[in-house]
C-alpha cells in the first residue's frame, strides 16, 4: 500500500519488526478506547506488527474495565492487559511492561491523547535512518510544538527542561518528555541503571543513554494538553521532581 512506502521502501516487508506500546494508564476510561483506536489505526496503515500493553494502577474510575473491552474488540494478541494492585508510580510501570513485551521495539507514551499516534511513522523513519538505540520525541527542537498549555504550564516545563539541561547536559533538547522509542535491549538496560521512580524517570533515562553510549535521535512532534481528564501533575509532583533533579545531578 502506499502508505507503507511512505516511510521505506515497502516497510512492512523490509521491517520485520514488532513494536510494543506501553500504557500505563490511571483513571483514563474516556481517553483509553480513543489512543487505543489511534494507535491500532496508526500500526495496521503501516502494515506494522505491533501490542498495547495496558498498564492499569487500580484506577477507581473503571479504566480496567474498558481495556477487557477494548482486548475483546481488538483481540487478546494485540491488546494486553497487565494491571497492578495500585498506583506504585511511572518508573515500575514501565519496568512491569517491558518484563510482558515481545516487541524488539518498545513505544512508550501518554495514554491521554496528548501524544498523537501519527508520528510514530516518523520516529520508525528516525530510528531506520541512524540506527539510533532511543528515538525521543522533541516539543523544543524546530517543527514542535506545544498545544493547550496555559502560560504557566509552558513556564514550568521550560523551566524544568532548563535546569535538568544546566545540571545534566544529556544533549537532547526535551529531556522530559515521555514519547519515545527505543529498542527493547538499549530500554532494558537503562531500566536496570535507573534508580528514579516518578516523573524524573523520564530524564534519569536520558542521562544513563548518554552514560551508557547509546545512540539518541530526535523527533519533532506537537504535544497537545489533553482533552479528558485532569492533569497528574500537581504541587507535590513539582518537588518530587526538583528533589530528584538534584538527587540525580549528586548521583552522576
Amino acid at each position: 500500500m502506499t502508505t507503507a512506502i511512505n516511510i521505506g521502501t515497502h516497510m512492512a516487508s523490509t521491517t520485520p519488526h514488532k513494536y510494543s506500546v506501553l500504557l500505563p494508564t490511571y483513571n483514563e476510561r474516556e481517553n483509553l478506547p480513543i489512543i487505543t483506536w489511534m494507535l491500532v489505526k496508526a500500526f495496521k496503515d503501516y502494515e506494522l506488527d505491533f501490542e498495547i500493553i495496558i498498564i492499569d494502577d487500580a484506577s477507581p474510575d473503571g479504566t480496567l474495565e474498558v481495556a477487557k473491552q477494548l482486548q475483546k474488540a481488538f483481540g487478546e494478541d494485540k491488546i494486553v492487559l497487565r494491571p497492578r494492585a495500585g498506583k506504585l508510580g511511572l518508573g515500575t510501570a514501565y519496568v512491569h511492561g517491558i518484563q510482558n513485551a515481545t516487541g524488539d521495539f518498545v513505544f512508550i507514551m501518554d495514554a491521554d491523547m496528548s501524544h498523537h499516534p501519527k508520528f510514530i511513522p516518523e520516529f520508525i523513519r528516525k530510528q531506520k535512518e541512524g540506527n539510533y538505540d532511543v528515538v525521543t520525541g522533541t516539543r523544543y527542537a524546530l517543527g514542535g510544538s506545544v498545544h493547550g498549555w496555559d502560560l504557566r504550564r509552558k513556564l514550568t516545563s521550560r523551566v524544568a527542561n532548563f535546569l535538568a539541561d544546566t545540571l545534566l547536559t544529556p544533549g537532547v533538547s526535551d529531556l522530559t518528555g515521555s514519547f519515545r522509542l527505543y529498542k527493547k535491549d538499549a530500554l532494558a538496560a537503562m531500566i536496570r541503571a535507573t534508580k528514579s521512580k516518578g516523573y524524573v524517570f523520564q530524564m534519569e533515562m536520558m542521562v544513563r543513554a548518554r552514560q551508557m553510549n547509546f545512540n539518541i535521535g530526535e523527533v519533532p512532534i506537537t504535544f497537545v494538553d489533553r482533552v479528558f481528564g485532569e492533569s497528574k501533575l500537581g504541587p507535590d509532583e513539582i518537588v518530587g521532581y526538583l528533589k530528584g533533579l538534584w538527587a540525580l545531578f549528586l548521583d552522576i
